[in-house]
């Protein structure tokens, strides 16, 4: 065992969901707190958390009923959640279950990306504001939001007559979700971020983009090299408008949280 870990007390797992680059670091500083660290993510994206013995993975989707299920069968005392700032479902799904079985939610949300009042922004409160937005200027769009909320873009693009292409994770989900869309294959770019700025410049180049959409997700999320590489190509930008996250429990510094999972349920 290592010296500087704390010790492990029987049943103290906690359900960490992922969804984040900032899972694994998390999942490790909670296993040097002691815990035994179930890490839940959607996808069968690598992440790599190690070979601690303290830390366990499963992947798939869970709605409200599986997400209890899961916290049942594994005497989970407490789930942390480092879902992406935008995945508000989950988020409410599991603060619900976690207050009907009465066990503590603690939820880590990555700080914006600093200010960005001087640069080429414009904001949209939802996705079907974002497409009608950035169709309406005639010029090709790049979707730089994933995979989930595709209907709109396409959608308004056939309407304006202007290109679309979509940036998304290279799996076969994230594919057919495009195809099924609508998507041409030719406007597809698979690729798993961050991105630098001499790639999101590429991309604005091969397709003579127009016009962003984005998420803040935040400096770590490659949302600063998106912006850098718009305003160098004169690219007007649309940004996802963040979910507001003010409930108690809610936490931007990682090590603020690993403190209060640690009071909360580190002795019990």
């Amino acid at each position: 065992m290592c010296p500087d870990r704390m010790p492990v007390q029987e049943r103290h797992t906690l359900l960490l969901i992922g969804g984040t680059g900032e899972t694994a670091p998390l999942a490790r500083r909670l296993a040097r707190s002691g815990f035994r660290v179930l890490v839940s993510v959607a996808t069968q994206v690598p992440l790599d958390v190690g070979d601690d013995p303290l830390i366990e993975r499963r992947s798939g989707c869970l709605d409200m009923a599986g997400l209890e299920r899961l916290i049942t069968d594994r005497s989970v005392i407490a789930v942390v959640d480092a879902s992406h700032p935008y995945a508000q479902e989950i988020r409410n799904n599991a603060a619900r279950v976690c207050e009907r079985l009465g066990i503590p939610y603690f939820s880590w949300i990555r700080p914006p990306a600093a200010d960005a009042a001087d640069l080429p922004i414009e904001y949209a409160d939802d996705h079907e504001e974002a497409a009608r937005k950035a169709c309406s200027v005639g010029t090709p769009v790049l979707l730089t939001t994933g995979s989930g909320h595709l209907i709109p873009y396409v959608r308004e693009a056939a309407r304006a007559g202007v290109a679309l292409v979509a940036r998304v994770l290279d799996s076969a989900d994230s594919i057919h979700a495009c195809i099924e869309a609508g998507l041409l294959k030719d406007k597809i770019i698979c690729g798993r971020g961050p991105f630098t700025v001499e790639e999101n410049i590429e991309a604005i180049r091969r397709f003579g983009i127009g016009v962003l959409v984005t998420k803040d997700s935040g400096a770590a999320g490659g949302f600063p090299e998106k912006i850098a590489a718009a305003k160098s190509e004169a690219c007007r930008v649309i940004v996802i408008r963040r979910p507001e996250n003010t409930a108690a429990g809610t936490y931007e510094s990682l090590s603020a949280l690993i403190d209060a999972v640690s009071t909360a349920v580190g002795s019990s």
